[in-house]
């Protein structure tokens, strides 16, 4: 084991679940003493100095950092797949504990994301067996940074000092480690995300802290992070993500206008915020009837933001594209958004803002990158909002009211801002519906029914009777890491919205123009694009790539 892991001894050492404390007591995180992991539940730290002191050996539990995977805290989070076992399960909790100890939260200096327990979290979730979550580990973690100790301790005192500086990961995640165990994650996602003290409140210094634009840029990543942890109810993974949002650069940042995040309702009650969200997940869906009650739609938006030309000039500029866009566009963007507002205090009215930004950003993903001249462009950023919108749903069922509408507010600025960025590419959802197909097959071999097997009018139904089947298939073997996320998304909208039918009120009543069209094929149709996009690899299909050139045809770069 690497030395550097000797830091965290310290932070982690006496590290337990309080019962007696509800606060602390926010998902199952037993231990089932019959099971024993091949990798040992103590890690052997090696001595280290740090801070001109030395660290000796010791034997540091951090079961409960990574306990086994909690279920779902809500019907809108997705229901894990069959093929979960007591072997994958441990596999996974070998790679989480491994990766939280040995590497860094960025691989290079460009300030790359680790993804290793994004792959491995979302496959286990697929239900893929625990030599594949090996086999994902052991491929992203060969070109990991080995993860290093601060120039200095984080604390209370000096925690606006050091944000933005990766040298402080370490840092900050034994920090996060420690108000964590104190707390609880939803206490310390509350504070230190959403809270006017990390946000604008000054440092000693006069800069800004930003924390919140943090969390949302570095293309979402902290967000992502902390959604698996929330999802999964993994405190090791949430204290990572909170580590990460922390050190996330200036130039990284979502930039929020000035005075778009409203502190003003911050003291809004969090009595039974969690049981009321719940509450509602087990009646029938909210009502598509176009009421005023349910406000301007996200569909509105996106047409609205269509039709201003000052958004269609927005050229190349090619690693810097959303940095350029929301310095210069994010105020224009907010006021197209001003009309979409989110009562918190309304269960029913969160939940279907979470169903109108789950479908815009399947429809920039998907929508938005096909056409009829060329190829389908997976585009690597509109990627991102399909995989990070899944944990809207997991944020909301931790989060007090204001925080869920400042969360959502904000995480919908940011998705136009990039769709914007990437040349705001045109939705013409009657084509695409026309020339897509919602029955997408493997393009490999095929097997051979038995005679015996049912009959279909179309005899490809019997040979891929679900095409979700496949897809997820050759999801958990692809050497890329972001396609299991994205079909796991996906999958889950189908499951949740695959009903709807076309021409349902609120999506007729809205400005956007072929939103009549719109169905819960939407899904697969596009999770079938992506499929054949980036390979089919487990049907004999070369692995593909994701396109990052963007929608930017006949502009030129600045």
């Amino acid at each position: 084991m690497q030395a550097h892991g000797v830091y965290l001894i310290k932070h982690i050492f006496d590290w337990r679940v309080n019962m007696t404390n509800p606060r602390k007591v926010e998902c199952k995180m037993e231990e089932p003493s019959s099971r024993t992991s091949s990798i040992a539940s103590t890690i052997r730290y090696k001595t280290i100095h740090h801070e001109g002191k030395t660290m000796t050996d010791k034997d540091t539990s951090i079961t409960d950092l990574f306990p086994i995977p909690s279920s779902p805290p809500s019907t809108l989070v997705p229901k894990r797949w069959p093929g979960i076992t007591p072997e994958s399960t441990d596999a996974l909790r070998e790679v989480l504990k491994d990766n939280h100890t040995r590497w860094h939260i960025f691989f290079n200096d460009s300030g790359f994301h680790n993804h290793i327990a994004h792959r491995a979290i979302a496959n286990w979730a697929l239900g893929a067996a625990g030599d594949l979550l090996k086999a994902g580990y052991e491929a992203d973690s060969s070109y990991q940074r080995p993860a290093f100790g601060p120039p200095e301790q984080i604390t209370i005192k000096n925690f606006k000092e050091h944000l933005g500086d990766r040298q402080f990961y370490q840092g900050y995640l034994a920090f996060f480690t420690d108000v964590i165990h104190e707390d609880g994650i939803a206490a310390a996602v509350e504070k230190y995300i959403f809270s006017k003290d990390v946000n604008i409140v000054p440092s000693p210094t006069g800069k800004k802290p930003d924390v919140f634009n943090r969390f949302l840029g570095g293309l979402l990543h902290p967000m992502i992070h902390i959604g698996y942890g929330l999802e999964f109810c993994l405190p090791g993974i949430v204290a990572e993500g909170l580590a990460e949002a922390a050190v996330h650069a200036d130039s990284s940042i979502a930039r929020l206008p000035d005075g778009f995040i409203d502190y003003a309702n911050a003291g809004k009650s969090t009595d039974d915020t969690v049981s009321r969200f719940k509450s509602l997940l087990h009646v029938s869906p909210p009502s598509t009837k176009v009421t005023e009650e349910h406000g301007t739609h996200v569909f509105t938006v996106l047409e609205r933001v269509l039709n201003d030309p000052e958004l269609g000039k927005i050229e190349d500029t090619e690693s810097g594209m959303f940095d350029y866009t929301m310095k210069n566009h994010a105020s224009r963007i907010a006021k197209h958004i001003a009309d979409w507002q989110v009562d918190a205090t309304n269960p029913r009215k969160v939940e279907r803002k979470i169903q109108e930004l789950s479908w815009m950003n399947a429809i920039l993903f998907g929508i938005g990158g096909w056409s009829k001249d060329r190829p389908f462009n997976a585009d690597f950023f509109h990627m991102h909002l399909v995989t990070s919108s899944i944990f809207l749903a997991s944020f909301v069922a931790y989060l007090k009211p204001s925080s869920q509408e400042n969360l959502l507010r904000g995480y919908l600025l940011v998705s136009i801002g990039w769709w914007v960025s990437r040349g705001r590419p045109a939705l013409s959802i009657s084509d695409f519906y026309a020339s897509t197909s919602p029955y997408p097959l493997p393009s490999g071999p095929l097997p051979n029914p038995n005679n015996d097997s049912l009959k279909a009018k179309d005899p490809t139904k019997a040979v891929t009777p679900n095409p979700w089947l496949p897809i997820i298939e050759t999801s958990v073997v692809h050497p890329d890491d972001h396609l299991p996320k994205l079909q796991r998304a996906l999958g889950h909208y189908a499951s949740l919205y695959g009903t709807r039918e076309a021409g349902e009120p609120d999506f007729v009543g809205t400005e956007l123009k072929g939103a009549e069209k719109l169905d819960g094929t939407l899904f697969i149709r596009a999770s079938g694009l992506a499929a054949e996009r980036l390979g089919r690899v487990r049907e004999e299909g070369k692995a593909g790539s994701w396109d990052r050139n963007g929608f930017y045809e006949g502009r030129n770069k600045l």
